[in-house]
């Protein structure tokens, strides 16, 4: 008696026992597609396939243990044996260590990371004489991801592109050698993991039939996040037995930026002829109002397939949303609404603050601080930022050239070819002993300080802080020459300015240190230790992220703050630089964020916000317009309002 299927709806059910040939799950937001995967490995299990046949593959690790602890709570003692259930980049891993020596990958190898890869890049930029203001080691680095991730080799991207101007020329310059660094360094990136397995199993039906045989049943979670290696790797180990099981939502496809191909779940039944799509259309999540909300602005796309969520919740709240005056009178009223709703029992680890990009955090950071509002940010504060630590050290050193930390920090933000051992000499009072190339770059250097260092008796912090970005590179390394992460890192540098903007009614040396001795106090605000709950030394508290970040998480209560136009959408949407960000992608990342929710959704927008120092008048987000009126509360309390717990 199947007593594990008590409690499915009949979609679900349908999915669990549809353990034949290829199956295309759409699952909506809140539907519970992760217990229809666990359900259904432990359903196949029960009917009597081997643990050991079946293959779950998720894209992250939290995502991965989660299914992993389900699945092996329903076993049991039914089976001594448990599923391989990983990420792409563990199979990968598990392919090459169990068949990799014939492309010559040892057993035991080296995995590059993200910083690995960018200083590797940055040797081979200069070993070619190229300076990272021309391109940044990020900027090549990503290029390559992208290519690799299209099933590209370094091989055929040079005999494509290596002529075809200096850009791509560079770039298959630089590939070879990043090949050969991580050859020779016996390692491999992050990419290689999904690549070199294709290659593999494509080159050599030996290994082919092996790595077929071995997995009679094949679930992918999350198929709208998969890029053109990845389909191609579930689907050559789906070829013999057929039995491919995928789920995902191409309304949350949300990671075109870095190569994902919503296609893949779009076109599925066209791949595969003959595949079973069965939808979920039921969210157990959220109340009704907010379901048909969301459905109201998602299914103004055109590039979807028709889906509509349905609930049987009661109709709940309205959705709220609050004009505030700035992004600090914002800041000042979700601090204030939430001490509210604290008061009358909501747990603070049941709210999430969203926003779409990470500058954003700043004030709604500072606005919790004031408030004595817990909070705990995924990511990296505003001020532990790289990028804004590196502008900081910069201001710091033009206000004293003598700091040593700040100029080996400076020295290297952006790199500008002096390494370690000559700052190392330098420090040491050895100019003497530097080559001329090496004096000539310090000299250079320490040329911008000396002219940072007399423009601010002069400027305003704010105009400070935007000469120090252009003088110093990091505007060209990120915002000119730089990817889109790039671009988003420098609209942190642009807070910056907005921050340093507070101390403009004065000019020179005593403003500017006030400003950074403020920067200087936050910093060590944002390492205090929130309040743990009892028994957990995890921090708690309301948590703040951007929406990208939130995907696959739910709240009790969901602000997204920053519903402007130009910032959610973004304003670089369909820009040259944007690559495939566009306005459906944008609206999938809005439904992302609304689908959050469990009870509340409370949208934010401020009439002025501050970029880069200077205030310019907003206008509310389009996609306000895609909800109806009658859903919406418009909550015009004065953020000023102090609410005593």
């Amino acid at each position: 008696m199947m007593t594990y299927l008590n409690g499915l709806n009949d979609a679900q059910k349908r999915a669990v026992l549809a353990i034949d040939g290829p199956v295309s799950v759409l699952a909506g937001a809140g539907s519970g597609k992760t217990r229809v995967l666990t359900t259904r490995i432990y359903h196949l299990i029960r009917e009597g396939v081997p643990a050991s046949g079946i293959l779950a593959v998720t894209f992250t690790n939290k995502a991965a243990r989660e299914m992993r602890s389900r699945v092996n709570a329903m076993l049991e003692e039914d089976s001594p044996a448990t599923p391989f259930i990983s990420t792409f980049h563990g199979l990968g891993r598990e392919l090459l260590e169990s068949y990799g020596k014939t492309i010559g990958i040892p057993k035991y190898f080296s995995i590059y990371d993200r910083d690995d890869s960018e200083k590797a890049i940055g040797a081979a930029l200069k070993a070619l004489d190229v300076e990272t203001k021309e391109l940044s080691p990020r900027f090549v680095l990503g290029r390559i991801s992208r290519q690799k991730g299209e099933g590209i080799r370094a091989g055929e991207f040079a005999e494509k592109y290596g002529r075809s101007g200096f850009g791509n020329r560079i770039v298959s310059e630089v590939w070879l050698r990043y090949e050969k660094t991580l050859l020779a360094e016996k390692a491999l990136d992050f990419d290689d993991l999904i690549a070199l397995p294709m290659r593999l199993l494509e080159e050599h039906a030996d290994i082919r039939e092996l790595a077929q045989n071995r997995w009679n049943y094949i679930h992918i979670d999350e198929y709208q996040d998969t890029n053109s290696l990845q389909e191609r790797l579930a689907g050559i180990l789906a070829e013999r037995h057929k039995n491919l099981f995928v789920v995902g939502d191409g309304d949350q496809a949300i990671y075109g930026w870095r190569g994902a191909k919503m296609e893949n779940i779009l076109n599925f039944e066209k791949k595969y002829p003959g595949a079973q799509t069965i939808i979920l259309e039921r969210n157990y999540r959220s109340t009704k109002n907010l379901v048909d909300a969301a459905n109201a602005v998602i299914e103004k796309n055109k590039n979807r397939k028709e889906k509509y969520s349905t609930t049987e919740k009661v109709a709940g709240e309205p959705i709220v949303v609050h004009l505030a005056v700035n992004a600090e009178d914002e800041a000042r009223w979700i601090a204030n609404r939430i001490k509210q709703q604290m008061s009358e029992g909501q747990k603070p680890e049941g709210i999430a603050i969203l926003y779409r990009t990470n500058f954003q955090s700043r004030a709604l950071e500072e606005g919790l601080l004031r408030a004595g509002v817990p909070y705990k940010i995924l990511g990296t504060r505003f001020f532990g930022r790289k990028e804004v630590k590196d502008a900081l050290a910069w201001m710091r050193l033009a206000m004293d050239p003598s700091r040593e930390v700040d100029k080996l920090r400076a020295a290297a933000s952006p790199p500008r070819g002096i390494g370690k051992v000559t700052l190392g000499k330098l420090v040491a009072g050895g100019r003497s002993g530097l080559r001329a190339g090496e004096l000539a770059k310090v000299e250079e250097f320490e040329r911008v300080i000396a002219e940072l260092t007399q423009a601010s008796d002069t400027l305003s912090p704010s105009e400070f802080v935007k000469l120090v970005v252009e003088k110093s590179g990091m505007k060209k390394a990120l915002f000119e020459d730089g990817s889109d992460e790039d671009r988003e890192r420098f609209e942190n540098i642009e807070e910056l300015a907005s921050v340093a903007a507070r101390h403009d009614a004065m000019v020179g040396k005593e403003s500017i240190s006030l400003f950074l001795a403020e920067a200087a106090l936050a910093s060590d605000q944002d390492e205090m230790d929130l309040p743990a709950q009892a028994g957990q030394g995890e921090k708690t508290g309301v948590t703040l992220m951007t929406v990208h970040a939130a995907k696959g998480l739910e709240f009790d209560i969901v602000f997204v703050s920053g519903m402007e136009e130009g910032l959610f959408p973004h304003a670089n949407i369909g820009g040259e630089n944007s690559r495939d960000r566009d306005e459906e992608e944008e609206r999938r990342l809005f439904y992302v964020a609304m689908t959050r929710a469990k009870d509340r959704l409370i949208l934010t927008l401020a009439s002025i916000r501050k970029i880069y120092g200077s205030d310019s008048v907003t206008s509310p987000s389009s996609f306000l317009a895609d909800i109806d009126s009658s859903m919406i509360f418009y909550d015009e309390t004065d953020s000023e309002m102090i609410i005593e717990i």
